[in-house]
């Protein structure tokens, strides 16, 4: 039987997964109320929010929330959703929130990532590892401005050189040219 308490935790968690970038379930087991709270304000800075829930909670919230496409993801989650689970939720960045938690589960020694969704994409525990590894937005946009330069830059250069290879010739013969005068 529901409980009003468990509806309402419900609606709170299908209003937090609807707004979620990337979801990271993880087993937290190990950790300190002092670490959680650690973790959290370091999360909170990145724009994530990482929640201790429960299993069949969490799992009628992901089914109930963003329609369909989310809703048949909830049953490949559900082997995941066994023992101590927390939910990490990255709202704005996918990768920053990820990347602090595996960073502190390092430090710690303690915890481990169980499964992912990206979007609508189910994640491995090795596939979540491997998103964190990559670089963060701003170098990544970056990367893409340079590429995005460098033919503008080859073209610059290519029709730069012509003219800079006539100058030099013109200077070859104004310098000859004042050898033989002399």
């Amino acid at each position: 039987m529901a409980t009003q308490k468990k509806i309402d935790t419900v609606t709170a968690l299908t209003e937090k997964i609807s707004r979620a970038k990337a979801i990271v379930l993880a087993d937290y087991r190990g950790l300190k109320h002092k670490q959680l709270e650690e973790l959290r304000k370091t999360l909170k800075k990145v724009d994530g929010e990482f929640a201790i829930v429960k299993n069949r909670l969490f799992l009628r919230a992901l089914r109930q929330s963003s329609g369909q496409a989310l809703g048949e993801k909830a049953n490949s989650l559900e082997s995941s959703l066994t023992d101590a689970t927390a939910a990490l939720l990255a709202y704005t960045d996918e990768v920053a929130p990820i990347r602090e938690l595996l960073k502190f589960f390092k430090a710690a020694g303690v915890g481990k990532t169980k499964t992912g969704l990206l979007g609508t994409q189910v994640l491995s525990d090795i596939e979540v590892t491997r998103l964190a590894s990559l670089p963060s937005r701003q170098v990544l946009l970056g990367r893409l401005v340079v590429q995005l330069n460098a033919p503008i830059q080859g073209l610059h250069r290519a029709l730069n050189w012509n003219i800079n290879r006539f100058v030099w010739a013109l200077n070859a013969i104004q310098s000859s040219k004042v050898k033989s005068q002399n």
